[in-house]
């Protein structure tokens, strides 16, 4: 179709529903963006705005799920700084995102989602460059926070109910700094950084795990590099937060995929580049210990008034509630300064920018060569890392993220001692002290999650996933030469557990001679659907952690842990390092024979089944969730997920609060530099409108193996 008033741009869907925007010039590309956004996926762009501003009670909901989700977010202060932010942009830097707002505003005038329209009564139908900004804020600190945050409450928590330094030692090593215990036993909590409500709502997903790899021209068939991606998070939700699309100027021509909302390329590829990303788990949030006393706060000595924030939130129907958020050079504060006593105090180094993560982003449609990708990628203020190829044969990869410099023997896992300057973040460190490499002796870089601070002039982490994936993947491209484009996709959905294949021989060694022991004695540690090994291994898994963190910790908190967080989830290389040892504080008067084979009978009394009846789950629409019959097809499925935590194909499917959440591939993309081809599944598909023939387009060839083939 020509868009009327832009003669200038065609856009036309391929068979598979992907819109494909023919421009005659770059600002007609992002115009097409914008209104391609608006068009497929209006609704998931004003759900996010609406959160993002603080705003739900108002415009969806006058429950108590969507006013805490509004304090978070009004406590957060995203739409703050956005004046100063947009100044940063050059004259055409800002036409090219204007463009793409004006694409929305288009898009939005000429066929606006109808549930917004009749049912919410929703008026701002509209998109500017602060609503760009603020999704890209949420976008970079809700997977932050919902990880790092977590994993440093719950050393506090530990901290506070006595847990003993050894054991914290244990389970957190070379990380604890030299923390003092009196001061963290003083802190008031109150409550999580991040609130139940906002991180299982169906609405926001965030960018938890992910697996990306770039091979050399030397190990591929072609001779030219091979680029692979799949980033994972939930996948129980329609839309998916991905949206594909296809971009064509003169000679230049993309694919990737977007986040509507944002006007980017985020990931994909070029004519002459492709990149990936996956999460770094980098630590680029601090709290900071607060005395405070008469609504002030000390600092050297002195006492110090805060910023006071007054919030406003109007609800349906119903009267307006307002709070006052208490902020200073730490973040905002924990607590209630008029009341005496210690309080934190929380910043994210990316909490007032964003505009350079645009203004790097909008480059990708230039850049030509790996280390030109580096440079604009590195210098994103999200973290995450990026794998990158070019058409000249090179392969590189580079950790993005603003990562604060902090005093030394401090790493930011303790919370830090608010009324000492010196433990105030002195900057950011360039992102080319950050890991990267550049044209491996290997001719492979694979990234899983895992610490890869060997990389780098400083070390970024504090605490990582596991390298159970990262070593799948490293070794399957080591072991093999003169790589496909078919064998990537193999990988893609290998369920091999290299963490089972870790536990098994000890288990192997305690289980009985019963059916169920025949099954996980014969099991090949693979988590197909079919698989009743995997199931029998999942609930020793779990028992163990029962058996040792129940007991040390108490049922309620194990369960709330396992139930209520993503601390397991996030994790687990820590807890199996304990679970692996053969001696350990957390065993209390038990052996490890002991623990294990307790654990052991318990889980066996269970009829094994196999993976897939167990491991389900449902896709359900975002905006209207379970509210309606499940025959009128806004929600889909039972269907089952092969993988586990460890497995390159990750697939973890759990509830909290009430509500199914999920971890797995989300979108997988393949392509080869020696042509102008990409091969893509997404779990899910192009519209967020359900009586759309693209609602779910994808999604049965995400679920088979099979990819489109989409030319460039």
């Amino acid at each position: 179709m020509n868009i009327q008033g832009k003669e200038q741009i065609t856009i036309a869907r391929n068979s598979h529903g992907i819109p494909k925007v023919i421009a005659k010039n770059e600002l007609d590309i992002y115009f097409g963006m914008g209104y391609c956004h608006a068009m497929d996926r209006g609704s998931q762009m004003l759900l996010m705005r609406i959160l993002g501003q603080g705003t739900a009670s108002e415009h969806l909901a006058n429950e108590p799920e969507m006013l805490e989700i509004d304090r978070f977010f009004r406590q957060m202060n995203w739409n703050g700084n956005l004046e100063s932010e947009i100044d940063k942009f050059t004259k055409e830097e800002k036409e090219k995102l204007n463009a793409y707002c004006d694409g929305v505003k288009l898009s939005f005038s000429k066929n606006s989602p109808l549930a917004f329209k009749y049912l919410l009564k929703y008026k701002k139908l509209d998109w500017e460059i602060e609503d760009i900004l603020l999704l890209g804020r949420m976008s970079g600190y809700l997977t932050l926070a919902q990880s790092q945050g977590e994993i440093e409450r719950l050393f506090i928590e530990m901290v506070q109910k006595g847990t003993p330094r050894e054991m914290l030692e244990e389970l957190f090593p070379d990380i604890l700094d030299n923390y003092d215990e009196d001061i963290i036993k003083k802190i008031k909590l109150n409550g999580k950084i991040v609130p139940d409500a906002v991180k299982w709502n169906g609405i926001i997903a965030p960018l938890m795990a992910s697996n990306n790899w770039v091979v050399a021209g030397k190990k591929t068939q072609s001779g030219m590099p091979i680029l692979s991606n799949d980033p994972h998070l939930e996948i129980n939700r329609i839309p998916t937060v991905w949206y594909e699309m296809q971009f064509e100027l003169h000679d230049k021509a993309a694919y990737t995929a977007t986040m509507p909302g944002i006007s980017a390329m985020l990931i994909g590829r070029t004519k002459d580049l492709s990149w990936g990303a996956t999460y770094t788990f980098m630590d680029a949030m601090d709290s900071w210990v607060e005395h405070c006393k008469d609504g002030k706060y000390l600092k050297d000595n002195e006492w110090h008034d805060f910023k006071i924030r007054k919030e406003i939130i109007h609800r349906k129907n119903d009267s307006d509630i307002e709070f006052i958020v208490y902020e200073n050079e730490h973040g905002f504060l924990e607590g209630n300064p008029f009341e005496e006593g210690f309080y934190l105090a929380n910043r994210w180094s990316g909490s007032l920018g964003g505009a350079d993560s645009i203004k790097n982003g909008l480059k990708l449609w230039n850049v030509k060569s790996v280390q030109e990708g580096m440079d604009a990628l590195g210098k994103l203020e999200m973290s995450f890392n990026w794998v990158l190829a070019d058409l000249q044969g090179n392969i590189g990869y580079q950790m993005s993220g603003l990562l604060p410099i902090r005093k030394n023997g401090n790493n930011g896992f303790v919370p830090l001692i608010g009324w000492k300057k010196e433990n105030d973040w002195q900057g950011f460190y360039p992102h080319s002290d950050l890991p990267r490499r550049y044209n491996p002796e290997e001719g492979y870089i694979a990234t899983a999650n895992e610490n890869l601070s060997k990389y780098g002039q400083v070390n970024p982490h504090t605490i990582t996933m596991g390298n159970y994936r990262a070593d799948r993947i490293s070794k399957l491209l080591k072991e093999k030469e003169k790589i496909t484009i078919n064998y990537i996709k193999d990988m893609h959905y290998d369920t091999y557990s290299l963490q089972a294949e870790k536990f098994m021989p000890f288990i192997k060694t305690l289980l009985p001679k019963t059916e169920n022991g025949e099954i996980l004695q014969n099991w090949n540690y693979c988590y197909e659907t079919d698989s009743k090994g995997a199931y029998l291994f999942e609930h020793i898994y779990r028992t163990l952690y029962a058996e040792i963190f129940g007991e040390a910790l108490g049922k309620e908190v194990n369960d709330f842990l396992q139930n209520e967080t993503g601390v397991y989830i996030d994790f687990y290389a820590n807890f199996d390092a304990i679970l692996l040892a053969d001696q350990s504080k957390w065993f209390g008067d038990k052996t490890k024979t002991e623990v294990y084979r307790n654990a052991i009978e318990k889980a066996l009394q269970k009829t094994a089944k196999s993976w897939g009846d167990f491991n389900q789950f449902y896709l359900t629409d975002i905006l209207l969730g379970d509210k309606l019959p499940k025959f009128l097809g806004f929600n889909k499925g039972p269907y089952p997920l092969p993988g586990g935590r460890a497995t390159i194909h990750q697939g973890q499917v759990y509830k909290s609060n009430g509500r199914q959440t999920s971890f797995a591939p989300s979108f997988r993309m393949v392509t080869d530099m020696s042509d102008e081809i990409i091969f893509t599944n997404i779990a899910g598909g192009v519209s967020d409108k359900r009586f759309s023939k693209y609602y779910t387009s994808d999604f049965k060839n995400w679920q088979s193996k099979i990819y489109k083939k989409i030319n460039l």
